[in-house]
């Protein structure tokens, strides 16, 4: 049986596949659950030219919903011709808020290294152009997002999202001029993740965010199904009691960086 969602202020879920079809079978539920759990906004994130169109589309047509839009780095290899340009396009779009999902995995071995490297630079040049925050994605290779975007001796904006790494890759990245974003690992039991809240207890409030990562890294207590932006809130009230706050200051705090970097209107809601 599912366990009742908790509901309390008011949270901007920074990262959600929304065009992925677990959700999109039951979008207008998916929507209204997330409401009733308190969230006010959501971003929808591409990792495709496909469905970064597609998450522009989704955006498009309903309210307190933004798009990021980029190629993810498991499947650039797979990228076409003219990918890139509609990339270019839909980074113009009205609620376009970001760039991304963009950065380097060594987890997978979906794509060369020095093609990942080489398209996250794309994105990088492309968001200090237009002055768009980047959603970064790091997997088994925080030393390398942090080597490349420190060649840029400049400040990046935006977040590392899903972070796993350990209180030294997060000072790095948040010494480059990062967000931490955490999703629902920060809430699993497993004690080899004690590192990882451990993290979490020391990022400054004032660079925090959380996101879903749905249908992915579902939290407890409702680990094992497909995710959604209502389960926020599980990952919200875990990540308050690792930093000592109520659940609606770790609301407030997380939504207001969320709007403060992706420049939210804040009268644009579910």
């Amino acid at each position: 049986m599912m366990p009742p969602t908790p509901s309390f202020g008011a949270l901007v879920d920074t990262h959600a596949h929304l065009e992925d079809r677990r959700l999109q079978e039951d979008f207008d539920g998916v929507i209204e659950r997330a409401r009733a759990a308190g969230l006010v906004q959501i971003i929808a994130i591409g990792t495709t030219a496909a469905d970064s169109a597609a998450v522009s589309e989704i955006a498009s047509n309903h309210r307190g919903i933004f798009a990021a839009v980029g190629v993810q780095p498991n499947h650039v290899a797979g990228a076409e011709t003219g990918d890139w340009s509609r990339i270019v396009e839909l980074a113009a779009g009205p609620r376009v808020v970001a760039l991304g999902e963009t950065g380097l995995d060594r987890y997978w071995d979906r794509a060369p290294f020095p093609e990942q490297q080489a398209w996250f630079d794309r994105h990088l040049t492309l968001a200090h152009d237009r002055g768009l925050p980047l959603v970064i994605h790091c997997r088994n290779c925080e030393a390398d997002v942090i080597e490349q975007l420190g060649r840029l001796r400049r400040p990046v904006q935006g977040v590392l999202h899903s972070f796993t790494g350990t209180a030294e890759h997060a000072a790095a990245f948040l010494e480059l001029g990062l967000h931490i974003s955490f999703a629902g690992m920060v809430t699993f039991s497993n004690k080899t993740l004690d590192p990882l809240r451990a993290a979490a207890s020391k990022i400054p409030l004032e660079r925090l965010l959380v996101e879903t990562d749905s249908p992915y890294l579902s939290p407890q207590p409702v680990r094992g199904r497909p995710n959604q932006p209502s389960h926020l809130a599980w990952t919200a009230q875990h990540l308050a009691q690792i930093l000592g706050l109520s659940p609606v200051e770790l609301a407030k705090i997380t939504t207001a960086n969320a709007q403060r970097l992706f420049r939210l209107p804040e009268d644009d809601t579910l």
